[in-house]
């Protein structure tokens, strides 16, 4: 079943066009990582799925209807990416209130997640700091166990203790069937929580990915040491071989995909040593940016 699906969804300011003909789908009990630089169509994006924001033209639906709707309303969870309450509203005070216009929440669950997250109940939101109001956010999001969650940022501020945090909350939910739509700079948390992943550059969707398809491509660079100075083309016939170089009784290549073929040809060679370096999940994105820039 589709929490979310998206057909054609754009917004246009003006001659600014936000978001772009998009088009997805995301499932029940996955999490959907929607990343992209600042100003790429993310927010916007989550405004429109929860119809905080119109669509100029196509469509999308959420939980079977309308984010307008309030019993589907009532199984969301939001976290804004600048949550904006009243200046002196108290994280107590504004559990009460959500929960007096929405899905009343469990107060066993709230003191659970108050305490796991660390949040502050007393104090008036304008003293919080950036990292306490995502505290405050956080459980606002949470308390009601939604089937959906639409999270905007979500860990901005916090300590990487609290980050931990986050994602068991995250894994937990999945766990129990819900849906996460998440939205990130924080590449570990990608990482740790997502199933699969969307690229969005300006407006338009430039990749999808799985996180499996992710996890292959983190393989780079290869140190490949012989008992003789191998001849450089050595694997010119190996698949996502590239950047091949030859020092001595050193060869170092670059490799996208599976490596089961490099390291076959490494034995047949007779490779005496191997060390390997981990590109980060960050890196290919970037890379990914620079396809797209090229492309377009």
């Amino acid at each position: 079943m589709a929490v979310i699906e998206a057909n054609g969804l754009t917004k246009r300011w003006g001659d600014f066009t936000a978001v772009d003909s998009l088009d997805l789908s995301v499932a029940e009990g996955e999490c959907y990582a929607f990343l992209g630089r600042n100003g790429a169509g993310k927010s916007t994006t989550a405004r429109m799925l929860l119809d905080f924001l119109h669509p100029t033209s196509g469509s999308v639906r959420v939980l079977g209807g309308s984010g307008r709707d309030p019993e589907v309303r009532a199984r969301i969870g939001y976290l804004p990416g600048d949550l904006n309450l009243p200046r002196t509203i108290t994280g107590d005070e504004a559990i009460r209130y959500f929960g007096s216009v929405g899905r009343p929440p469990d107060t066993a669950r709230v003191d659970e997640l108050a305490e796991r997250l660390g949040m502050n109940r007393r104090r008036p939101f304008h003293q919080l700091s950036t990292g306490g109001r995502r505290k405050v956010g956080l459980v606002l999001a949470f308390m009601t166990d939604p089937d959906l969650l639409v999270l905007d940022e979500p860990t901005s501020g916090l300590d990487p203790v609290l980050q931990d945090t986050f994602r068991d909350l995250v894994s937990e939910r999945k766990a129990q069937g819900a849906t996460v739509w998440l939205t990130s700079h924080v590449m570990s948390d990608v990482e740790h929580v997502a199933d699969r992943v969307g690229l969005i550059d300006r407006g338009r969707l430039a990749q999808q990915l799985t996180m499996d398809d992710l996890r292959r491509q983190t393989t780079g660079d290869i140190q490949l040491t012989f008992p003789e100075p191998p001849p450089s083309g050595a694997f010119d016939q190996v698949p996502g071989v590239s950047h091949v170089q030859v020092v001595g009784r050193d060869l170092s290549l670059h490799v996208d995909g599976p490596v089961t073929a490099v390291l076959a040809r490494a034995a047949e060679l007779g490779a005496t040593g191997i060390r390997t370096h981990q590109r980060e999940l960050e890196d290919i994105f970037l890379e990914t940016y620079s396809g797209s820039e090229t492309d377009r």
